[in-house]
């Protein structure tokens, strides 16, 4: 009971009533029967009592005040935000949604992202970024033009910080997602704000087509939630069946290439062996091992034998092959028996632990069920693969010290050729900082630190260091691989002994993947070697090119064979434009009051149009200049408007005329007001789009 301050004033005003006098904030639910769907029920072998209390709500009540966004931890949240907009809860409603809505999103997301979600178009990911981009666009309402959301979140994780200690440790990581998700949609929200308004202006009834609200989508990032919001502020709807349509169309065009072959085969086999108990897996310690065959599979069914030069799937009771799994690459080699041999191309597991050995029986003619073998893992491969997973340990140690704790692994793939590491960053990375990288992992290699892994209950893990993958969930037990005091993480995969296996290490490239995750590709071993030989090759056939017979001059040979390009791109720059100068005197001006107009120009495609119409232009501060170049081999036309100052004061915009002198030869185009491009599709149509110049500029001119 909140008092009668809060009550309807009704006599018989009690709980249950509609007013906002009692609130419920704690129930029992007595857990007592099981329902099979049918009305039947069932008591319960353990009935229970299920104790619900609103926390929040419990908050309200304890500090007296009317809803959730008045409590102080929110508040403090909402203060920060009402201090960078420059306006005061209670002044204005509009202001106060806009307040609310910023306060509960920046929360939600701070949360989220802690948690291990990232922006992303599908599931979780999505519904962040929805949450990001509304905050942000309620930020516009409020006036604020710059990024801001990245400082509320330091603030939800100021007030959290007791209760959600992860949130602490996150920090840095948190905060530059959420600048980055913002950074990328200021890029387009005013753009996209802009033809959003164009596209109302231009409705003839009261419902934005789906076609409209997919291209917000798709090229300005409005997610639908957007879209509607900003049509009901108005009073309009959208057609969101047929938005949903396109987003439909959109993927099956997307997966077109990726059809899944292999994980319907992958869960076929899944199906045919679940009676199976799962393989042990000895891989770890040793690459041979006696093993008997237990299942063997064949277009996705159990099948008792299989013949020669078939493909086909086969389950032993042990195996030391490493099944695909934590982004190392599952092992290849050869399983023999009494005549026979089994080639294993890949090496994957169900979910049930049961490791699945794809191959082919390459010599004799069948294996079958019962049969014992012998396994071999191939120990090159192995061994490789090994050194680039335990280098992907030391990346990602040495890429946490050099640029900071908000580093976490966003996948990766480890075989025999390479290490690829995805890892969150919000930048490239510059040449300084890969050759700290590099010279760190080189400098644990150098060292040869033992690599031990040893299975320990999470809690000790934790204890020890271990970096776990972003977002990802654990057992009770988990392995733990530890390179000394550089790197600890809980792994399932195959390592190096010493980190002196590794040889050397090389970063090969470094590029980005997605927002705010970047992609280093790096090497070790007998694969560095390659990549040095490689390089030396480049770097003597260059030299061979430039008739170099001493490769130290290459950078010197370089540098000067650049300034003698440049140079005689000046001199050719120069040229042309006397000769512009000289064509320019050729054409005819048509006076048209406010501006005058040079439209005569139909020219070869070896004239450099654009150079000329800018010649042209320059020569006066009221001049429209329309030009075309033919491609009679392709048979296709090039038009270009350049319009000086006045004339664009004047309305009449480059790329508007320049498209409509187009479309006249079946082309299309536009630019900026100063200049713009088009295409033409029929060049027989090239001097009446020309002589259709003038009135064209005409029909602009206010």
């Amino acid at each position: 009971d909140r008092g009668e301050k809060y009550g309807c004033g009704s006599p018989d005003c009690a709980p249950g009533c509609e007013c906002d006098r009692f609130t419920e904030f704690w129930n029992n639910v007595f857990t007592q029967f099981d329902n099979d769907g049918n009305n039947n029920y069932t008591p319960l072998d353990h009935p229970n009592i299920d104790t619900g209390m609103g926390l929040e709500r419990l908050a309200c009540i304890m500090q007296g005040v009317d809803n959730i966004y008045e409590v102080d931890t929110i508040q403090n949240i909402m203060n920060e935000i009402a201090k960078i907009a420059g306006v005061k809860y209670h002044d204005d409603k509009k202001q106060d949604i806009s307040l609310r809505v910023i306060t509960d999103h920046v929360r939600s997301s701070t949360f989220m992202i802690g948690d291990g979600v990232m922006p992303s178009n599908e599931g979780r990911g999505y519904v962040l970024r929805r949450l990001l981009r509304r905050a942000a666009r309620h930020g516009r309402l409020l006036g604020i033009n710059g990024t801001f959301l990245y400082e509320v979140a330091d603030t939800v994780i100021n007030e959290n910080k007791s209760a959600y200690p992860n949130l602490v440790e996150k920090r840095d990581f948190i905060i530059n997602v959420i600048k980055a998700e913002e950074e990328s949609f200021a890029k387009t929200i005013d753009t996209g704000l802009a033809i959003f308004n164009q596209m109302i202006e231009g409705l003839s009834g009261n419902e934005l087509s789906g076609e409209d609200a997919f291209k917000l989508s798709d090229t300005y990032g409005f997610p639908i939630d957007l879209t509607k919001e900003l049509l009901e502020e108005k009073g309009l709807t959208v057609d969101e069946e047929r938005f949903k349509e396109l987003v439909k169309e959109q993927k099956l065009r997307a997966r077109a290439a990726h059809k899944g072959a292999g994980a319907e085969a992958w869960e076929g086999s899944g199906v045919a062996v679940k009676d199976l108990e799962k393989t042990e897996f000895t891989g770890y310690t040793q690459l041979n091992a006696e093993a008997e065959i237990k299942a063997i599979i064949k277009d996705g069914e159990r099948a008792e034998f299989a013949s020669s030069d078939e493909s086909a799937i086969i389950v032993l009771d042990t195996t030391p092959f490493y099944a695909e799994s934590g982004g190392q690459v599952g092992d290849i080699g050869k399983i023999t028996g009494d005549g026979f041999v089994f080639e294993v191309e890949n090496t994957t597991k169900t979910h049930d632990g049961i490791i699945l050995h794809h191959g082919m029986l390459t010599e004799g003619e069948s294996l079958k069920l019962g049969d014992r073998v012998l396994c071999a893992v191939d120990e090159k491969t192995r061994l490789a693969t090994m050194r680039n997973h335990t280098a992907a340990h030391l990346l990602q140690a040495a890429l946490r010290k050099i640029l900071g704790s908000h580093v976490e692994q966003a996948g990766q793939l480890v075989n025999a050729e390479e290490c690829r590491f995805d890892f969150t960053h919000f930048s490239a990375l510059t040449g300084e900082e890969l050759k700290a990288v590099e010279n760190e992992v080189n400098s644990v290699i150098m060292q040869a630190v033992p690599v031990d892994t040893k299975e320990m209950p999470i809690d000790e893990a934790k204890k020890l260091g271990a970096m776990a993958l972003f977002g990802e969930k654990y057992g009770d037990i988990v392995r733990v691989v530890k390179a000394g005091d550089f790197s600890t993480e809980l792994c399932g995969g195959t390592h190096a002994k010493n980190t002196g296996n590794l040889g050397l290490f090389k970063i090969v490239s470094e590029s980005s993947v997605a927002s705010g995750v970047r992609r280093i590709v790096a090497v070790t071993g007998f694969n560095f070697l390659n990549y040095v030989d490689n390089a030396n090759r480049q770097i003597y056939d260059a030299a061979a090119a430039l008739k170099l017979s001493n490769v130290s001059d290459l950078v010197q040979k370089a540098a000067a064979v650049t300034a003698e390009l440049k140079d005689k791109e000046k001199e050719i720059a120069r040229l042309n434009s006397e000769i512009n100068t000289q064509m320019a005197k050729a054409f005819d001006v048509i006076d048209l009051g406010a501006v005058e107009l040079i439209a005569n120009g139909k020219l070869d495609s070896s004239v450099d149009i654009r150079s000329l119409a800018e010649t042209l232009r320059d020569e006066k501060d009221n001049r429209v200049v329309v030009l075309a170049s033919i491609n009679s081999e392709k048979g296709t036309a090039t038009f270009v408007c350049a319009c000086a100052k006045k004339a664009v004061e004047s309305g009449v915009l480059a790329g508007n005329v320049v498209r409509e002198v187009a479309k006249i030869a079946g082309g299309n185009g536009g630019g900026k007001p100063d200049f713009a491009m088009a295409g033409g599709k029929d060049i027989t149509k090239v001097d009446d789009a020309l002589y259709a110049a003038d009135g064209i500029v005409k029909s602009f001119i206010k």
